[in-house]
Formats: C-alpha cells, sequence, structure tokens
C-alpha cells in the first residue's frame, strides 16, 4: 500500500528548529525513519515537505484523486488552513494527522486544529514515533 506522508512548514529545517520541542533528527533523517518503519509494515512511503500551502493542498488533491492513504504533519497550517481541511476531507482513503510535539501541552493558540475533524485519529507528542504509530494504524485499518 502506498502512503504520501504529508509534512508542512518549517519542517524542512528540525536542524534548526528547538530540540527540546522538535527533537535531534533533522528533516533527511526523519524522512529515512518513516520509509524505513513504512516498509517494514508493508507499506511504501513517499515522504513530502512544503511550506506552501497550495503544494500541500495539490498533493492533498493527487491523494484523493488516486485513494491514497495520508499521514499529515500540517505543522502550523494545523490551527488556521480550512484549505488544507478541505482538501484533506476530500481523501477517502485513510487520513492520519501527526504531529512531532503534543500541541495540547504548547501555546494556547496551537490547540486548536482545524485538520483533525476530518482524520481518522490524530498522533502527537512522540517525536519521530508519532509518524510510526500512525503507519501502524494505516496498516490495521487497511488490513
Amino acid at each position: 500500500m502506498k502512503v504520501l506522508v504529508l509534512n508542512g512548514p518549517n519542517l524542512g529545517r528540525l536542524d534548526l528548529r528547538d530540540s527540546s520541542i522538535y527533537g535531534d533528527m533533522n528533516f533527511q533523517g526523519l524522512s529515512e525513519f518513516v520509509i524505513a518503519e513504512g516498509k517494514a509494515l508493508g507499506l511504501e512511503c513517499d515522504v513530502r515537505q512544503s511550506d506552501s500551502e497550495v503544494e500541500i493542498i495539490n498533493w492533498l488533491h493527487e491523494a484523493a484523486e488516486k485513494n491514497i492513504a495520508v499521514v499529515i504533519n500540517p505543522a502550523a497550517f494545523t490551527h488556521y488552513s480550512y484549505a488544507i481541511r478541505d482538501a484533506a476531507e476530500m481523501v477517502k482513503a485513510p487520513l492520519i494527522e501527526v504531529h512531532l510535539s503534543n500541541p495540547l501541552s504548547r501555546e494556547e493558540f496551537r490547540h486548536t486544529s482545524v485538520i483533525s475533524g476530518v482524520a481518522n485519529g490524530t498522533i502527537g507528542g512522540f517525536g519521530p514515533d508519532s509518524y510510526r504509530l500512525a503507519l501502524i494504524a494505516l496498516a490495521n485499518i487497511k488490513n
């Protein structure tokens, strides 16, 4: 099964972000981790990152058109992008929202996700393991 693993703004620069929140893994390491964990579960992960709302929307349209499962870390778009939310709602294959940190333990503006209401589930606060847990869930949903 193919899975699009979509990552939003600033995740491509994990090496510059606060490691006490985002961990020590850079984006290349995160991508390799996700691909390896997916492969172990029989999933083919296509990991992508963009700081562009438009590009993420286009990828969600691709997932909707091709019936591809999605793991998405919308990053800052989580809290206000109704356009990404609407594109995510079009995806009929499973879609799981993930976060490296736990948004509910952070600033109040991060406590609201406009994406979670259209996702099959949300996993956050476990660093890279948030992605691994999402892939396990996808593998179980599809089986």
